[in-house]
């Protein structure tokens, strides 16, 4: 048999650099590669913070190279993380919506642009550190079955990857514990072992998104009325990029009740603000969907769906309410799904694909 290359996406972090020994102990021949991504490489901020691709991440990542014996390489995605994840990000906000620019930059950079390059030098196959395994059901179709550790499973943020992404990518630690992981690096030598994980979004280290879209992206941020669903004025906003729908800390209201972001309406500059009641949906649409384990949704079906990251999942029916809208009827209200996030549908362990909430 042929050796295969592949080129391993390595963020400095345990978990791809446990991915690269663990591909090279399984025969593969590894080219460890990190995604140099910043446009301001000097703040050091984002090295304290764990970002995932900050500069103490390259250094890290080189050594775990050199300790796994593999040839690493820095490659420069710049241009295609500022067009594709912070303008994205940005013009989201603005819009008066919430970004995940993690899935997005895993679709269209961690795994398109990088693919691209990998490609180009001959290798066979990308791989990365996420916890969640890549399945060809025998429909031939390639989809995402949840990791061995419900705790670390990131198949939500994964959702949009296309059928030639999967087929050519490779996920070793879906099938590992963390602990497991962490042990391994232990093991064999390595510094990272016990390196926190990166939290937060990776450009926005503070956490102050506010404070980058105004301050670093430009965005004006204009003071407005908070105003109920009837349009009576409630309060002051500090800029509508401040907030997102469901939102309940940090809104400077006193009702008598806990008050929550219903409604972010750009265009008049409010904040529409509610009861925990109101807040509560049952109805989610979403357009930009991307199916994986199916090619087209045939039939109503009732499926788990996930509405954030974090979110527990529930139980709804899903049906094609548009040529690229689906609809789900959730068997219990869940709590404001805020629009341009993801909604991501499972049936059983396996993604079945999901969308952009609308």
């Amino acid at each position: 048999m042929d050796q295969k290359t592949v080129v391993v996406g390595m963020s400095g972090g345990v978990d791809s650099s446990v991915a690269a020994y663990l591909l090279k102990e399984q025969g593969y021949r590894v080219i460890g590669v990190t995604m140099q991504i910043w446009q301001d490489e000097e703040q050091a901020a984002m090295e304290e913070n764990g970002g995932c691709c900050g500069l103490s991440a390259v250094d890290d990542a080189r050594r775990v190279a050199a300790r796994l014996e593999i040839p690493y390489y820095v490659m420069n995605f710049k241009r295609e993380f500022k067009e594709q994840v912070i303008d994205y990000f940005v013009e989201e906000y603005a819009a008066g919506r919430t970004p995940n620019p993690c899935i997005a930059c895993n679709r269209y950079v961690k795994w398109e642009s990088m693919m691209q390059r990998a490609l180009e030098i001959g290798a066979d196959y990308i791989a990365t550190g996420h916890y969640a395994r890549i399945v060809r059901l025998p429909n031939g179709r390639y989809t995402l079955k949840k990791s061995a550790t419900q705790k670390k499973d990131q198949t939500y943020a994964l959702y949009n990857l296309t059928q030639d992404q999967l087929k050519r990518t490779l996920m070793p630690v879906g099938e590992y514990e963390k602990d497991q992981i962490r042990k391994i690096a232990e093991d064999i030598g390595l510094l990272v072992a016990n390196k926190p994980d990166s939290q937060d979004i990776c450009f926005v280290p503070d956490g102050d998104y506010a404070g980058y879209l105004e301050n670093e992206a430009g965005l004006p941020v204009n003071p407005g009325n908070f105003v109920d669903r009837s349009g009576k004025i409630l309060g002051q906003h500090k800029g509508i990029v401040h907030y997102t729908v469901g939102q309940r800390k940090g809104l400077g209201l006193s009702l008598g009740h806990p008050a929550f972001v219903l409604e972010i309406r750009p265009e008049t500059n409010e904040v529409v603000i509610g009861t925990k009641e109101e807040s509560m949906q049952t109805v989610v649409k979403a357009n930009h969907v991307n199916w994986m384990s199916v090619e087209k949704l045939e039939h109503p079906m009732r499926v788990f769906a996930k509405i954030r990251y974090n979110h527990r999942g529930a139980w709804c029916e899903v049906s094609q309410t548009g040529e690229d809208e689906i609809t789900c009827v959730f068997e219990e209200p869940q709590g404001a799904p805020a629009p341009g996030q993801a909604l991501v549908l499972y049936d059983g362990e396996y993604v079945l694909g999901g969308g952009t909430i609308l």
